[in-house]
């Protein structure tokens, strides 16, 4: 992976993490375009990019990580769940990590369900409506756990849990940013622990550059987001999530190599 290919990359991290239209289908794509090689430090680099992505959610919403003790608690009874069944399932997960037909089937699905949302929860509040109670932060971590398939997208999972609690749009989209923050954390931290003996020392400048695109790249979409969902819903994305898959599909059924980093 040379520079420009990894400034690419973390864009395309920074602009589909928390929009639900998955991270994965999108790498997959473009580390396939790109012909980057599938090795170890690629692994690694596609993960510890999230560490920029979550940055920007902490920078934007500074005042509410030093709110209260409470915020804490419901971040943390939300983030059990994944914890969990990672943990248990990870050699299975992995499994479905190395298929691109698994991200594009999911791909349709999600952007086929993404089409009936606004229909499903159209009877969900209007108002600013912030908070959650500890059993719904519960119900929500359990939607992020369908995520743990690649191409559902944790941005779609978590969104849809909040707005099945009962939050409109702004407030479900925002916990899904907060409980981005403990679960790329674990993720991005449980890779550099296993990892880190083989970065070399010409890599750490990729990965401090490729963290800080990702992060200003992500506080751009995180706005984009809360105002495009507030007027539009989530129709659009999920016309989009259609054709990627189906972009995906055709390059597979042409017989054309697509690798997931």
């Amino acid at each position: 992976m040379n520079l420009f290919q990894a400034i690419i990359l973390s864009i395309i991290e920074g602009i589909t993490e928390f929009l639900p239209i998955s991270s994965t289908g999108h790498m997959i794509l473009a580390s396939s375009m790109m012909g980057i090689e599938d090795n170890e430090f690629t692994k690694l680099f596609t993960v510890c990019i999230q560490f920029g992505a979550i940055l920007s959610v902490v920078v934007l919403y500074w005042k509410r990580f030093f709110n209260n003790i409470d915020f804490y608690i419901k971040l943390l009874i939300a983030f059990i769940p994944a914890a969990i069944i990672g943990f248990l399932f990870s050699k299975k997960i992995d499994a479905m990590l190395e298929s691109p037909l698994v991200v594009a089937i999911n791909l349709l699905v999600g952007g086929i369900f993404l089409l009936f949302v606004d229909k499903i929860f159209k009877s969900n509040p209007s108002s600013d409506t912030t908070e959650v109670s500890y059993w719904s932060a519960l119900k929500i971590g359990f939607f992020q756990c369908i995520a743990m398939m690649p191409g559902v997208s944790r941005s779609a999972a978590t969104i849809i849990g909040g707005l099945s609690q009962g939050l409109n749009r702004k407030s479900a989209a925002e916990f899904s940013f907060f409980l981005a923050v403990p679960t790329m954390f674990a993720a991005t931290a449980y890779k550099l622990l296993k990892s880190y003996k083989e970065i070399q020392t010409e890599h750490l400048s990729i990965l401090v550059l490729g963290n800080l695109f990702a992060f200003v790249v992500a506080i751009i979409a995180i706005k984009f987001l809360i105002g495009f969902l507030n007027k539009h819903g989530f129709k659009l994305f999920g016309y989009y999530r259609i054709v990627l898959g189906i972009i995906i599909l055709t390059l597979l059924i042409a017989g054309v190599p697509l690798q997931i980093t």
